[in-house]
C-alpha cells in the first residue's frame, strides 16, 4: 500500500473529503512516486507528512485569499495523535515552514512534469487543428517578497526610476492553447532571457504538433532544431520588419514560399545549419491594425490554407489570457507570492501550476458535457465554486460527496460565456500614470547614493 493511502487510513478521513474533487484527476500514486523519486517521502509519522504538504502547496495557490494556516485547517491536513484528541489537531506556523523546507521544491517539480505529460498530451489530442496539436510558448514574470535571499537568487529589473521595488522571477510556459492546460514550465532568475529558459521546453513538444510563438523567439537555429527533431513538427510566428528573404514561389495572393538566408557567423558556430531555411510568408491586414507577415513551416497551401493560419496565429493570445487567469484571478491580484525563501518560491510556483491545471481540467469536463469549447467556461466562477467546495467538503459526510460533486459539475455547466467577438479592437493605451512620489529606498542604498 502506498504511504499516502496508509496515512489517509490513519487520519480522520476528512482530508479525503477535501481531495475528493481532484482525486479522479491527480492520482495519489503520482504524488507517492514523486516523493520517492526525490527522496522526500516521510519516513516517520508526522502531523504534516510529505503527502499532505504537497496538497498544502497546491491549496496555497487555489486558496490565495486564506493564510497558509487557514489552508491547513480548511483542508484538514493535520494527522491526529495516536489517541483521538478531543478537538481537531492543530499545527503551528513554524511547523508548517519546517514541513515545507523538508519537502523542498523538487517533488513538486517532478509531480508537475508527470501530470503535465499526461494531461497536456490528452488535452492537445482532443483539440487538434488539421491533425496537429496546437501549443504556444511565451514568457511572463511574477513579483516575489523583497528579502535578501530572493533578491540575490532572482534579482530585479532596472527601470527609469532606478531598481524595481521588488525582486521578480521569470517564467516561460508551454501551453495547450485550446484548453489552457500547461504542458511545461521553466522558472529562472530575472536576468535569464525567455529564449534561454525556453530551451528546456522544446524537447517536450510531440510529433504532429504546431507551436505558435511571438517574434521575440524568432531564431533560425530554433526553427531548424524543431523541424529536424521529429516528423511533422511545425512552428508559426510573426516576422520582424527588417527580415530579408528570397522568393522561391508564389502560392497565392500575399502567400509566398521563401528562402531565409542563414548568417555565415551562425553557421560557423552551428555547422549543422543549412545555407537557407525554407518557410512560408503570409501577409495580411486586419482592420484597425498595421499589415503583418506570418512565417511558418506549414508549406503546403492545400493542406494548410492561408486564411486558417492567419486565424490560428491569433490563438497565441490564449497564453496571455492564461497568465491573466493566474495573476488576476488565482492570485487575487496580490502584489507578490507568499514565500520568503527561494526554494519555497519555486515550490509555490510548481504548486500553483499544478492547481491551475486541475481547475482547467475540471472546466474541460464541464465543457465536454455542455458540448462547447473550454474557452466558453468562466475560469473565475469555476475557481470560486471549487474554492467553496474545498472549504466545506470536510464538513460533509463521505456518502454525500459523490452527489455534491455531481451537483458542482451541474453548477459549472451554467457558467457558460458568450461566444467571443472576433472583430474586437483593443488599442494599447496607458490608463494609470506612474506615481510622482519618489521610489522608497533602503537605508543601505541611500548611503550608497550619498
Amino acid at each position: 500500500m502506498a504511504l499516502a493511502e496508509a496515512l489517509l487510513e490513519v487520519g480522520t478521513g476528512r482530508a479525503e473529503a477535501s481531495f475528493a474533487l481532484f482525486a479522479q484527476t491527480l492520482d495519489p500514486q503520482w504524488i507517492d512516486a514523486a516523493l520517492q523519486a526525490t527522496g522526500a517521502a516521510s519516513v516517520r509519522r508526522r502531523k504534516l507528512p510529505a503527502e499532505y504538504v504537497v496538497w498544502l502547496v497546491i491549496g496555497m495557490g487555489l486558496l490565495r485569499d486564506r493564510s497558509i494556516e487557514e489552508v491547513v485547517r480548511h483542508l484538514d491536513l493535520v494527522l491526529p495523535d495516536v489517541a483521538p484528541p478531543a478537538r481537531r489537531p492543530t499545527v503551528t506556523g513554524g511547523a508548517i515552514v519546517q514541513a515545507r523546507d523538508r519537502l523542498g521544491d523538487h517533488p513538486l517539480a517532478t509531480l508537475f512534469a508527470t501530470t503535465a505529460a499526461q494531461w497536456a498530451t490528452a488535452s492537445a489530442n482532443a483539440h487538434r487543428w488539421r491533425g496537429l496539436a496546437v501549443y504556444g510558448v511565451d514568457g511572463s514574470h511574477l513579483r516575489i517578497p523583497d528579502t535578501p535571499d530572493n533578491d540575490q537568487t532572482f534579482g530585479r529589473p532596472q527601470s527609469g526610476r532606478g531598481r524595481a521595488g521588488y525582486p521578480q522571477v521569470r517564467i516561460v510556459a508551454l501551453m495547450v492553447l485550446r484548453s489552457h492546460v500547461l504542458a511545461g514550465l521553466a522558472v529562472g532568475a530575472w536576468a535569464e532571457g525567455e529564449v534561454t529558459l525556453a530551451a528546456s521546453l522544446w524537447p517536450q513538444l510531440p510529433e504532429a504538433s504546431l507551436t505558435i510563438v511571438d517574434r521575440g523567439f524568432l531564431s533560425y537555429l530554433l526553427f531548424h532544431q524543431l523541424q529536424s527533431a521529429g516528423p511533422n513538427r511545425h512552428w508559426l510566428t510573426r516576422a520582424k520588419k527588417n527580415l530579408q528573404w528570397r522568393v522561391r514561389q508564389r502560392l497565392g495572393p500575399h502567400d509566398l514560399l521563401v528562402d531565409l538566408p542563414i548568417p555565415r557567423n551562425l553557421r560557423r558556430v552551428h555547422p549543422e545549419l543549412p545555407e537557407t531555411l525554407t518557410a512560408r510568408a503570409i501577409r495580411y491586414h486586419r482592420k484597425g491594425f498595421r499589415p503583418q507577415t506570418l512565417l511558418t513551416s506549414l508549406l503546403d497551401p492545400v493542406t494548410y490554407p492561408a486564411a486558417e493560419i492567419i486565424a490560428l496565429y491569433h490563438e497565441r493570445w490564449e497564453l496571455e489570457i492564461g497568465f491573466d487567469e493566474v495573476k488576476t484571478h488565482t492570485l487575487e491580484r496580490e502584489e507578490a507570492l507568499r514565500s520568503r525563501a527561494p526554494e519555497r518560491i519555486r515550490q509555490e510556483i510548481w504548486g500553483l501550476a499544478i492547481g491551475y491545471n486541475l481547475v482547467r481540467l475540471e472546466m474541460a469536463r464541464v465543457a465536454t458535457r455542455a458540448d462547447v469549447a473550454p474557452q466558453r467556461i468562466s475560469y473565475r466562477h469555476t475557481l470560486m465554486l471549487i474554492r467553496n467546495f474545498w472549504l466545506t467538503a470536510w464538513l460533509a459526510p463521505p456518502g454525500v460527496l459523490p452527489r455534491r460533486l455531481e451537483a458542482l459539475h451541474d453548477e459549472l455547466a451554467l457558467l457558460l460565456l458568450p461566444p467571443r467577438r472576433s472583430q474586437r479592437r483593443f488599442p494599447r493605451a496607458v490608463k494609470i500614470k506612474m506615481s510622482n512620489y519618489p521610489l522608497k529606498r533602503s537605508r543601505r542604498s541611500r548611503r550608497r547614493v550619498k
